[in-house]
């Protein structure tokens, strides 16, 4: 098989050569311009939610033209909402819990704790007092020593609650820790990052026009169950369109790429379109059955891609077009505009 191809490709070779050779020694003057016949290319995108759901409503209708970001259908999104008003409140209570950390004790606060260790300095002294007496009466053999024992034990027990008075007053000017302020920031991030997602799904449930186009196919109705592996609708491009043509070996050294061409349809045949060539295939193919061209029916052809500069509005998707090259014209500037050039 391998070999047939082979042979096959050197006899077209030899075929183009000598079609060139006699065109040059012939005496017929060598042709400028080449025609060659093609399809506006179909370009499709399939479109399909980035969630899973009931479609809730399809807002383009087949044969409408959209635009790029334009919302084309919508999920139902209530649990969600639902889910996002619970988290947007609960984010909102850590919020006022942050807060309060940050802004420390209340004045009220460092007021009470303060009375509270002047009460229990207070009540330090009358221990001390009263301990005093009890050991003076013990001394003189009026009370037992028992009673003296608990005078003594109330004393220290005042100046226990007077440690603690004042330690609870120094964190009472000092503030919450730290690391519970932080512990309440890193609580509030993830609350409202939980909020944040809950937002991008909602937002996942809307199907928007990646690019302009037409809608060609409704795949699913209202009421259908949509994932990301469904398609929805189907979208055909329409931003440039390009015409797909079929390229005789023999023409290759003369069509190089950015050439200048000229499209035209057979709606519109007076109204021809710039172009430029954008593509050529680096290798052969035989030629189509759709290329009805006698000369180039049994040879060997590369596929080419034809940019038209404008003509949205008047070239459909698989339309046939006839495009003229011309061969004389200048090498195109690398890096230049062929829809502007030239004109």
């Amino acid at each position: 098989m391998k070999a047939k191809i082979a042979i096959l490709l050197v006899f077209a070779s030899l075929l183009g050569a000598a079609l060139v050779f006699w065109m040059r020694h012939s005496g017929q003057p060598a042709p400028t311009t080449l025609t060659l016949q093609g399809n506006v290319d179909i370009r499709q995108v399939e479109l399909a939610f980035n969630a899973s759901g009931r479609i809730a409503a399809l807002l383009a209708r087949e044969g409408e033209e959209v635009r790029a970001g334009q919302v084309l259908g919508r999920l139902d999104t209530q649990r969600l909402s639902l889910a996002l008003e619970q988290a947007e409140a609960q984010a909102t209570a850590q919020r006022h819990v942050l807060a309060r950390y940050q802004a420390g004790s209340r004045p009220e606060e460092i007021r009470q704790a303060r009375a509270q260790r002047d009460a229990a300095r207070v009540a330090v002294s009358d221990a001390e007092h009263f301990q005093r007496r009890q050991e003076a009466l013990a001394a003189r053999g009026f009370i037992s020593p028992q009673q003296a024992d608990s005078a003594r034990f109330a004393f220290e027990k005042a100046r226990a609650q007077l440690q603690a008075a004042e330690e609870t007053l120094r964190l009472a000017e000092i503030g919450p820790r730290q690391e519970d302020i932080a512990s309440a920031r890193a609580t509030l991030a993830a609350q409202s990052a939980a909020a944040d997602l809950l937002r991008h799904d909602i937002g996942e449930g809307e199907l928007r026009a990646p690019v302009d186009g037409i809608i060609e196919n409704r795949i699913l109705e209202t009421g259908d169950m949509a994932s990301p592996q469904k398609p929805v609708l189907t979208l055909a491009l329409t931003d440039q369109p390009r015409v797909r043509v079929w390229l005789p070996e023999a023409w290759l050294g003369r069509v190089p790429l950015g050439a200048l061409a000229t499209v035209r349809s057979d709606s519109h045949p007076d109204q021809p379109l710039r172009a430029w060539v954008g593509y050529v295939s680096p290798s052969a193919e035989f030629t189509p059955k759709s290329v009805e061209t006698v000369e180039i029916r049994t040879s060997l052809v590369y596929q080419a891609r034809v940019m038209v500069c404008g003509g949205e509005g008047r070239l459909r998707l698989g339309m046939p077009v006839t495009v003229t090259i011309p061969l004389d014209q200048a090498l195109p500037q690398p890096g230049g505009d062929p829809c502007r050039e030239g004109r």
